[in-house]
């Protein structure tokens, strides 16, 4: 067959198989090949024994099962944090971070290649925007992590648990296919990992989020909020000049509302800028009502942005003061600083150092 071939992960299990049926095999043989990929982890269709040799070949002719390539891999001192440069087809190269917590594991997935939103402070806004990833290359990040959570692996015994698709990209301006990856990685019979336990974070694209509070059963939604006025938050996140942050909130407002669940905003903790009591004060009367969490970040520093981490001191009051407020926060855990873990700094740092072609 001529052309790339379609890859298995960009297939839900109904698409599976009715596609396999379509090729005039029984759907049974769909379900098992569905097995054989997310159960099993295999990667090859020649070890799929079980599957018809018929079909195999026809599998091979149009199906692509490889995973993505490992361009680089760090690990982090502390052995809590690796973080993967993986290849794409096209040669564009995406980031995923594998989170290692007691008994659990958390994997941080890209949704785009490059971002188009642009926000100063992170490594992948500078780098600007390459294009949406496919559904199967979200899914193909999480098998990856899971992967390394497996016999043999140095983190084995700890289950991956948990996805955060807070890596590269903008996931609300790849609707489609993040929720088809959703879908994928909820399927009881394939990754079977639970909607509550999927986390999409965005920077506040309103439509997108209006869209997620329709959805009958959408992951947990975390907006990067970053300032409390509009002034400030424009001048830190430049998309927040489209969609104003009365809109935004009352966005926030309407998912909580249609969903009945909590909504989680993230605070990258910058010192000096928007770490004092008066902007602790001003998030406390912004977020009034809401059923929301803070998630509190201090500063991963980037070339090219002048800002500094927030120290402790001004965290824990910074919380002192949202706690007056009813607002429960935390204090995110700073891993893998030493491996460049802030999103898009991997890959910002090989562009950098490759030759010009």
């Amino acid at each position: 067959m001529a052309g790339t071939p379609l890859h298995f992960h960009d297939l839900t299990r109904s698409e599976l198989t009715g596609l396999i049926a379509s090729w005039g095999f029984s759907p049974v043989h769909a379900a098992r090949l569905w097995s054989y990929v997310y159960n099993d982890g295999t990667t090859e269709i020649a070890d799929m024994p079980e599957i018809p040799v018929r079909l195999r070949e026809r599998l091979g002719q149009e199906i692509s099962l490889a995973p993505p390539a490992v361009v680089s891999e760090l690990r982090s001192t502390d052995g809590f944090t690796r973080k993967y440069l993986l290849g794409l087809g096209d040669g564009r190269r995406i980031e995923t971070v594998l989170m290692h917590f007691t008994g659990r594991v958390t994997a941080c997935v890209s949704s785009q290649a490059g971002c188009a939103m642009g926000c100063g402070f992170c490594a992948t806004g500078r780098m600007g925007f390459g294009r949406n990833l496919t559904p199967g290359e979200i899914v193909s990040q999480v098998l990856h992590v899971r992967r390394e959570t497996g016999p043999g692996a140095a983190v084995a015994g700890s289950r991956l648990r948990n996805v955060v698709l807070m890596g590269m990209g903008e996931p609300l301006y790849n609707y489609d296919a993040v929720m088809k990856a959703v879908s994928i990685l909820r399927d009881q019979n394939g990754p079977a990992i639970g909607v509550r336990r999927i986390t999409l974070s965005t920077v506040g694209v309103i439509p997108g989020i209006l869209r997620l509070a329709d959805e009958a059963n959408p992951p947990h939604l975390a907006v990067s909020l970053h300032a409390a006025t509009q002034a400030e938050r424009a001048a830190l996140v430049p998309v927040a000049a489209h969609w104003p942050l009365d809109a935004l909130i009352e966005a926030c407002r309407r998912y909580c509302e249609k969903q009945e669940r909590r909504i989680f905003f993230e605070w990258a903790l910058i010192a000096g800028r928007n770490d004092t009591p008066e902007q602790a004060h001003a998030v406390g009367r912004l977020l009034r009502g809401l059923p929301a969490q803070v998630n509190l970040i201090p500063l991963n520093p980037i070339v090219g942005y002048d800002g500094a981490p927030s120290d402790r001191t001004a965290a824990r009051r910074f919380q002192e003061t949202l706690a007056g407020y009813g607002l429960p926060s935390t204090v995110r855990q700073r891993r893998g600083l030493d491996i460049a873990a802030g999103c898009g700094q991997l890959a910002a740092t090989t562009a950098a150092e490759e030759p010009a072609r």
